[in-house]
């Protein structure tokens, strides 16, 4: 049972020990870990994360280099190098809030959802996949069922892909005063898309990478990954899950662009992208993503895995 627990515990990236009497001491290095990962990439990202947004959300083909400039710097296209890399950070408190409230969510909470899963239904899990395959495929339950969960940090996502897309919805207003004049339910669009979209692509993230990690290097510890096991984990599972989701995110991200008053519906946007964009529509912005995947990956997992290891040292009680 020891030997299990600690497995269990350690996440599908590797993160945190097991239970135990190291309870309290593990959910505080999850807690700090995860919180150190988000800011980091934060402030590493955001600008790509931008990037991406503003092309999932543009509709018009993109012929010239001046188009594309048009499209990605906005109002800062025709200025010099400094405010064109000013002109993607746009929302950044929005950006911060839903990052780190992200990353402490997710990648904190996954290991829990695991523990959950492996005291009460492994069993379940042995008799439909094997033995072999049962552990990997809990670590992908969890990592699916926190990310239908992530909706609740919706409202903050909402504002952050409307400052990068539509700042004048924005303009002058506040968090408080926006909460004041809008209703919960359009903080809310789009959450049953988000759903659908987190479901796979979260699965996906956590089950690649627990695959990569237990099939692919032999370990029975997530924990005693290497930096390179954890980097081409993480890319395995970063790709296979931006690719999976990635029809969903640019329905997501154009229904949560739109101005809070808009009536458009997923579906509407849904069919008008098939009709005048077609297939390829759908993967619209996949290629920013695919190429920061990596690095991104990278710092946010390892960034998360040493952080939680190091505050689990310090935090664990005397012997």
């Amino acid at each position: 049972a020891g030997g299990n627990g600690a497995c269990v515990g350690a996440g599908s990236v590797g993160m945190g020990g097991g239970g135990g009497d190291r309870g309290g001491a593990s959910g505080k290095a999850r807690l700090a870990g995860s919180t150190a990962a988000g800011a980091v990439e934060l402030f590493g990202f955001h600008p790509v994360d931008t990037v991406a947004k503003r092309l999932m959300n543009n509709t018009a083909p993109l012929g010239s280099r001046a188009a594309l400039n048009a499209v990605v710097f906005r109002n800062a296209a025709e200025l010099g190098f400094l405010q064109k890399w000013a002109s993607l950070f746009p929302g950044l408190g929005f950006a911060a809030g839903y990052k780190i409230s992200q990353r402490i969510y997710k990648f904190g909470g996954q290991p829990y959802v695991n523990d959950v899963l492996n005291k009460h239904a492994r069993q379940h899990f042995v008799g439909m996949f094997g033995e072999k395959q049962a552990k990997f495929m809990m670590h992908a339950t969890a990592g699916s069922l926190i990310g239908i969960g992530e909706i609740i940090l919706l409202p903050l996502d909402v504002l952050k892909i409307k400052s990068q897309n539509n700042p004048d919805a924005l303009h002058g207003r506040g968090l408080l005063g926006i909460l004041k004049t809008e209703k919960i339910s359009g903080l809310y669009k789009g959450a049953g898309w988000t759903a659908a979209r987190n479901a796979p692509g979260s699965f996906a993230l956590f089950g690649a990478s627990a695959f990569m990690k237990e099939r692919v290097f032999g370990l029975q510890n997530y924990n005693d990954a290497t930096f390179a096991q954890n980097f081409a984990a993480s890319v395995a599972g970063g790709v296979a899950s931006i690719t999976v989701a990635s029809p969903l995110d640019v329905i997501k991200t154009r229904l949560q662009t739109r101005d809070f008053n808009s009536t458009e519906t997923g579906m509407q946007i849904l069919r008008r992208l098939v009709r005048e964009e077609g297939f390829q529509g759908f993967f619209k912005g996949l290629t920013p993503k695919l190429l920061v995947v990596g690095p991104k990956l990278v710092f946010s997992f390892t960034i998360a895995q040493q952080s939680i290891a190091w505050f689990e040292k310090q935090l664990a009680p005397a012997s």
